[in-house]
């Protein structure tokens, strides 16, 4: 499922939950899946209870940049908020935020393939 309206990116805030509000709705979306520049799967994140912030944000993502890469990782690190700070503070603890912690540091960007509910 490919968007050819593009999203323009928000104005985060210092609260997650009040960026989450701002975010295009995740309804008809079954997962994310995250794939590297060889075509590899990295990563899927489900649409599911304890997800579904991390799936708004980088659906978002997709929509307002395309792919995931420095700036995009960058700007989801702002929409976290909160939890960027407490990621650095637990590496591990958010494996969604690490993972743009990554990229925005230089790692690989990867493409983000939005699955449809069937």
């Amino acid at each position: 499922m490919s968007s050819t309206s593009s999203t323009q990116p928000i104005q985060p805030g210092n609260v997650f939950k009040d960026n989450l509000a701002q975010l295009p709705a995740i309804d008809g979306i079954e997962r994310i899946d995250l794939v590297d520049g060889q075509g590899a799967l990295i990563s899927t994140i489900e649409n599911k209870p304890g997800k579904q912030g991390s799936l708004a944000v980088y659906h978002y993502l997709k929509l307002a940049f395309g792919t995931l890469d420095a700036q995009a990782a960058e700007h989801g690190l702002a929409v976290f908020a909160e939890h960027t700070a407490d990621a650095r503070n637990r590496p591990g603890a958010h494996p969604n935020v690490d993972r743009l912690l990554e990229v925005a540091a230089g790692g690989q960007a990867l493409r983000i393939d939005v699955i449809a509910a069937a």
